[in-house]
């Protein structure tokens, strides 16, 4: 991924962080055998301070993609925070020079590592558990794993296979108008929060 200095986010912790907020991922896997690319939903362990920490994730064991990680394998995960178009109308500069153009501001974390294909039972149900009570917290009335019969879980955790990636580099490109004047930044940040789209209004709030 190009990163203009400007736009390169290395706050480890708030990488982490964009990591737990947009979980849903890119699990791409490039060898001899091609590129494949699955969208994954993706739990980050935390490791000690300073360290990147881990990826868990789980796939069918139908999906072949797993087959190709039992020997090791080095991985990339795509990380897509919001994102939005940006007018040049929004540009104060706009009306004293004219020498403005559309773009789009986003928010992308890559994480590149190594991974390991875990079929442990007692694992994949304790990486289940926490994927999904992390998902739930915020629910009214969260569900649980438990919730559901264990006969009807244990077969179903047969029907899939678990992937730990250590992360080994992460890097952040946070693009929002960090390479604009202060007023025409003032401009976007007004011409997003008008606008009728969540994700507009995320990048808004990501907007200094």
């Amino acid at each position: 991924m190009y990163v203009p200095a400007h736009f390169r986010e290395d706050d480890i912790g708030k990488l982490q962080q964009y990591i737990r907020d947009y979980g849903f991922g890119l699990l791409v896997i490039a060898d001899d055998a091609g590129i494949e690319a699955n969208h994954v939903p993706f739990q980050l362990v935390a490791d000690p301070e300073g360290s990147p920490g881990k990826l868990h994730c789980h796939l069918a064991r139908n999906n072949p993609a797993w087959k190709r990680l039992q020997e090791g394998g080095r991985v990339l995960v795509v990380f897509q925070g919001p994102h939005a178009y940006i007018s040049p109308s929004w540009y104060e500069t706009k009306a004293e020079t004219g020498r403005v153009v559309p773009t789009w501001n986003y928010l992308a974390v890559h994480a590149e590592g190594s991974a390991r294909i875990i079929e442990d039972s007692t694992w994949l149900q304790q990486h289940l558990h926490q994927l999904t009570d992390q998902h739930e917290s915020g629910m009214s009335d969260p569900w649980s794993v438990d919730d559901a019969p264990s006969e009807y879980t244990d077969r179903l955790i047969t029907a899939i296979v678990g992937v730990e990636i250590t992360i080994e580099t992460l890097t952040g490109k946070l693009k929002a108008s960090q390479n604009q004047p202060e007023r025409n930044r003032a401009g976007v940040k007004a011409g997003l929060e008008a606008g009728d789209r969540a994700h507009s209004r995320e990048m808004a709030g990501l907007i200094s």
